[in-house]
C-alpha cells in the first residue's frame, strides 16, 4: 500500500504527523498542555508559579486543573490553603503514574509516526 501512495505524491520530504492527547467523555483532558502544568506545579508548588510559567492565565490553569480532578479517580492536584508559607498546591501519586504512562505513549506514538513518515520516502 505505502508504494501506491508514494505514486500519488508529488517529489517533496512528506511526513505523517499527529498530536495525542487522552480524552474522557468526548472532552480532551490529558495530553502536553496539563502534562507540563502538572509538571510545573510539582516544580514550584504552586498553580499560579506554573500557570506563569507556561504562560497562562490563572484561570486557565485553575479550569484545566478542575478537569483533571473531575475525571481522575482521585484528584492529582491537591491544594492547601494557610500555614506559614500561605498554602500552595501539590500533585498526588496518581498524576505522577498517568504523567509516567503518558510519556511512554507519546514515545510509542512518535516511533510510529517515524516509521509512517519514513515509508513515505
Amino acid at each position: 500500500m505505502e508504494k501506491k501512495v508514494n505514486r500519488q505524491l508529488k517529489k517533496a520530504a512528506f511526513s505523517v504527523n499527529g498530536s495525542l492527547w487522552l480524552e474522557g467523555d468526548g472532552l480532551r483532558f490529558f495530553g502536553p498542555g496539563p502534562v507540563e502544568l502538572l509538571e510545573l506545579i510539582e516544580k514550584t508548588g504552586s498553580i499560579s508559579k506554573a500557570a506563569k510559567g507556561m504562560g497562562m492565565s490563572y484561570k486557565k490553569a485553575w479550569d484545566i486543573v478542575t478537569r483533571i480532578n473531575g475525571m481522575a479517580a482521585e484528584p492529582f492536584v491537591v491544594t492547601s490553603v494557610g500555614g506559614e508559607d500561605g498554602g500552595g498546591s501539590t500533585i498526588s501519586q496518581g498524576a505522577k503514574e498517568m504523567i509516567a504512562w503518558y510519556k511512554g505513549v507519546r514515545e510509542r506514538f512518535r516511533l510510529f509516526l517515524e516509521k509512517e513518515s519514513a515509508a513515505l520516502q
